[in-house]
């Protein structure tokens, strides 16, 4: 069995998420781990050390107590949805929220890492959010950031955003599986600036690859390289992006929005970030 961890506040933005983290489970045969990672509140105490045993032992009860509480709102959550039958089991962990999610990814061997993101409220934000968008980047697990007025739609358009290279082939072949679970067709999308050249492409191989599948090839020359993305998306009625990851800081480089396209563009589309 497959295994999806799911790390959440119990906010309104994590519940919305969960109901894709049930879905896929159900698609791919998996179970759930929720994760809940907590800190210990600031004290400003001159000799912490004496204080520290009674701070962490209220503050672990007080998160057990409220970790309890939510517990049956995600499994109602389930319940509403007619996937009560989903295996789901619960972490509560006190620390850094990032190291946590790496550590478990690797020792649990998780297969995906679905979480909610909050939406951008400032210029120079990432519709992402910080803490998703750090986790894309840092988490070397496939992980699937929902937004936080996502709601939830059957994957039936899937988009690759890529460059058509070699090194995209091992994401592209990931994402068709994933299409056969969804019965979704695949758009691969190539924005190339116009002072850009195609030499490193492999179109010959990708021509092959998606031979007698569900997909289709678009390459688009503009130099808004987030506006094209975003129209087609719209355009297309996209239900799920996904995007293969090449180095730190991809997704902050490539989402950095302006305003007007905030306004013009309502994203609320999962997005598929897949590591090397």
């Amino acid at each position: 069995m497959k295994k999806i961890l799911f790390p959440t506040d119990f906010s309104d933005v994590s519940n919305n998420a969960f109901i894709y983290a049930l879905k896929l489970a159900d698609f791919i045969n998996a179970e759930i781990i929720t994760l809940h990672v907590y800190q210990l509140p600031q004290a400003n105490y001159i000799n912490i050390s004496e204080y520290l045993h009674e701070v962490y032992d209220v503050t672990e009860l007080s998160n057990f107590e409220n970790y309890k509480d939510e517990v049956p709102v995600l499994r109602s959550i389930a319940e509403n949805n007619n996937l009560e039958y989903i295996k789901i089991s619960h972490v509560l962990i006190l620390g850094n929220l990032i190291h946590e999610i790496q550590k478990m990814t690797k020792e649990d061997a998780i297969d995906f890492v679905v979480m909610g993101t909050k939406g951008a409220t400032g210029l120079k934000e990432t519709f992402l959010g910080t803490v998703a968008t750090k986790v894309m980047n840092d988490v070397k697990t496939t992980v699937l950031a929902i937004p936080e007025h996502c709601q939830y739609q059957p994957i039936k358009k899937i988009l690759f955003v890529t460059q058509f290279r070699t090194e995209d082939i091992e994401s592209l072949k990931r994402i068709i599986i994933l299409s056969k679970f969804f019965q979704a067709h695949i758009d691969c999308l190539r924005v190339q600036t116009s002072n850009h050249g195609n030499k490193n492409d492999a179109m010959e191989e990708w021509s092959q690859i998606i031979k007698n599948q569900d997909i289709l090839l678009h390459s688009i020359t503009g130099n808004d390289v987030e506006g094209i993305i975003l129209n087609f998306i719209e355009l297309h009625k996209i239900n799920m992006i996904a995007m293969h990851v090449y180095h730190k800081n991809f997704f902050e480089k490539l989402f950095k929005i302006s305003l007007s396209k905030k306004l013009a563009f309502h994203v609320n589309v999962p997005i598929l970030a897949i590591h090397e």
